[in-house]
């Protein structure tokens, strides 16, 4: 697998870094991962890095640039570090909760986000093994988070109309001199 996150392109790409709000890479849809191997390892040993040094407790593939179907994250209880590879969401409840909401790729910014209370998830680990993970409240949350940037969308996707236009008001008035 091609972990260097050149799509073609002649330019080679930083995995050190978050992609941000802006960048193309976050819109497009990511490709499944046919074969784990010591690039997948290397990969998500690079996002747990990345995830870690940025103080997030989730982190999609895409946000560095790769465009294959991985997720990270730490269990907001015991810090303890998870993988799924080609994760789908395969059942969500009805029920739905509306909270703060930040991303590493729209730094700074934190909006109210309306989520599923429970989803299920169904995914490879990274030794290749079918898993299901039943998750709610927060990790429910970050699931939801994180299947979204594999499947091209971003957290202003998810949000009010106003919460949106807030959040972009903000973006253009930190970026003007």
């Amino acid at each position: 697998m091609d972990t260097s996150g050149n799509r073609g392109d002649k330019s080679p790409l930083s995995l050190d870094r978050i992609r941000v709000f802006g960048d193309p890479v976050l819109r497009q849809e990511s490709h499944e991962i046919e074969t784990i191997g010591p690039d997948t390892e290397r990969l998500v040993r690079t996002m747990f890095e990345v995830m870690d040094r940025e103080k997030g407790i989730g982190l999609a593939a895409p946000q560095i640039g790769v465009q294959r179907k991985i997720m990270v994250w730490r269990h907001p209880d015991t810090d303890e570090g998870y993988v799924l590879v080609n994760p789908r969401i395969v059942e969500r409840s009805e029920e739905t909760i509306t909270a703060p909401e930040g991303c590493l790729s729209v730094p700074g910014q934190t909006m109210e986000v309306e989520r599923a209370e429970r989803v299920v998830v169904e995914a490879l680990n990274l030794k290749g093994d079918p898993v299901s993970v039943e998750a709610t409240g927060l990790l429910a949350r970050i699931m939801q988070h994180e299947i979204d940037h594999l499947e091209g969308h971003i957290i202003l996707d998810r949000t009010s109309v106003e919460e949106r236009k807030r959040v972009l008001r903000e973006l253009r008035n930190r970026s003007e001199p």
